[in-house]
Order: structure tokens, then sequence, then C-alpha cells
């Protein structure tokens, strides 16, 4: 089986396309620059060189490929639409890759929601984020357009990539701003809890996706749960640092942007993936990222 996967040079893309290769699947994967390429291709990975806004690549290699996985964005309509009407009527799978900040709140750390979300859970979500639950009903409403559509909504993720990008895009700034400035700082008070998975899992799961998901699906992706004050205060020991301190969101904001100092570092996105185990038999490995940050995070 040939699949195309887009963002093959980025962490959660990168991660999957080796794992795919390591299974036996002939994998072409979209990168951006041709250092990428020749990198990807070291790999045994068949480089494609091109962007999201590329129409006629994405929808000339999803007509060619057995399956697609987008792990490029989460919220490109252009992309996802290209991909769509290529596949559409042929029955071959789409993987999207989306994210539970679609049902985080606006806490900018100061409060702990009681709530855990499952795939049937209502919600509506804040306006920073409608466009992305709008564009994930888009793509499961594909299965009517005979397309095996499947979104795979990943949490905080952790660990090592298993391809070109070593770093995922949520701990990794904690550290470096720990770094910068001596003190390990989190959102407000901290107290705002994310779930969370390992990259090696959320590979795994990509591919049991790609293998049993049914059309129309949607998969909640973690394995655990921590608040930001327990990271910030693992990352803290790990750096050999002292206290940590509370940071004021509006300094969080001017250092990483709304979006990141909001919703990435200062929600509550608490999900379950039950039905990922229950569904698939997705039986995730690793447990705790605060194990993780104490023992395996790299630094250099």
């Amino acid at each position: 089986m040939q699949v195309f996967i887009t963002g093959a040079g980025g962490f959660i893309g990168g991660s999957v396309a080796t794992r795919f290769m390591r299974e036996g699947y002939k994998v072409r994967g979209l990168v951006r620059t041709p250092e990428q390429a020749e990198r990807l291709a070291a790999l045994g990975i068949a480089p494609v060189l091109g962007t999201l806004a590329d129409g006629g690549i994405l929808s000339r290699e999803a007509k060619r490929a057995d399956a697609v996985v987008n792990a490029a964005s989460s919220d490109n309509l252009f992309a996802v639409q290209t991909l769509l009407d290529a596949l559409a009527g042929s029955g071959k799978a789409f993987i999207h890759t989306s994210g539970s900040s679609v049902i985080g709140d606006d806490a900018r750390g100061d409060r702990l929601s009681e709530q855990v979300f499952d795939e049937d859970t209502p919600f509506t979500p804040a306006p920073e984020k409608a466009a992305r639950a709008a564009l994930d009903q888009l793509i499961r409403d594909a299965a009517q357009r005979n397309v095996r559509s499947v979104i795979l909504c990943n949490t905080m993720i952790y660990g090592s990539g298993l391809g070109l990008k070593r770093d995922s895009v949520q701990i990794p700034p904690l550290v470096a701003q720990a770094r910068s400035s001596g003190i390990a700082r989190y959102v407000g008070k901290g107290v705002n809890v994310w779930s969370n998975v390992h990259i090696e899992d959320v590979a795994d799961l990509y591919l049991l996706a790609l293998k049993e998901a049914p059309a129309g699906s949607f998969y909640f992706v973690e394995n655990g749960q921590a608040s930001y004050a327990e990271i910030v205060g693992a990352i803290a020991a790990r750096l050999g640092l002292g206290p940590t301190q509370s940071w004021p969101v509006q300094d969080a904001i001017d250092a990483w942007g709304f979006g990141h100092a909001v919703y990435s570092f200062g929600s509550n996105s608490r999900v379950s993936a039950a039905k990922a185990r229950r569904e698939l038999g997705w039986r995730p490995r690793h447990a705790s990222v605060l194990e993780w940050i104490g023992n395996d995070m790299q630094l250099d």
C-alpha cells in the first residue's frame, strides 16, 4: 500500500511517516524545502516538494495513493477540500490530524475544569476554534462521498519525534522560556489541565486507524493528564531551577501570541480516548508526561 502524508517534515507527520515505513508501507511525504526532501529520502521515504497551497500536487498525490494522511495543518480548509475532492468516490482512507484545543476553554490558567469530553459530548467551540470544529465536521461528512474519512484529535503530545523533527509544540517552548529567563513559568495559576499522549503511541494509533477505522469516525487521542503547574514543576526540576512562578497571561501572549498563550498553555483540554481503545484495540505504552520530562526529555 502507498500512503501520501502531508507534513512529513514535521513532528507528527514525520513520526507517522517513519512508523508507516517501518511497517512496510510505501510512503510519499510532502515537505517544503529541498533540504527536508534530501533528509526524508535518506530515511527511505519518497519526498514530494510542495506546500498545502499547491492544489495540483495535492490532487495528483491523493489520486495516486491508496490512502492519505493530513498531518500538516489542523485548520487548512483549502488543502482538506482539495484532498477530499481528489478522493471522492474512491473509498480510500483520509486520516486528518485535529487537536483537542478545539474543546479548550478560556481559563487562562486560573481555573480547573471538571469537564472531561468524549466523542459524544456536545460542546460549543470558542469563537477562535469554530472554524476547526466546522472543518472536522466537513471531513466526517466526506463519508457520504465514499471517502473513508477519519479524524484523530490529538491532545498534548510529548516525546521525541521519530522523523525529521524532534520537538513538539507545547513542552519545548516552556523549556526554552525557562532556560532563557532562569525561571520556569506557567500561565496564570497553572491549575488548568491538559490530557496528553506520547508520540510513539500516537503513531501507533494512526496505523490502527488506517487499518480499522470506519468512515466518518472521530477519535480523541490521550493516555493521561497533568496540570500545567505540574508540568512546569517537572521542567524546573529537570533543569535544576528554583521555584516556579505564575506568568500573567498578557506577558505570555506577548511572548507566544494569543493562540498559544490562551489555548495551548492557558486552557483546559481534558478528553477520554476510551473509544479508540474499544473500537481500534489501541494499547498505549507510555503513561506519564511527568516521568518523561524527569527522565527522558532531551536537553541538548
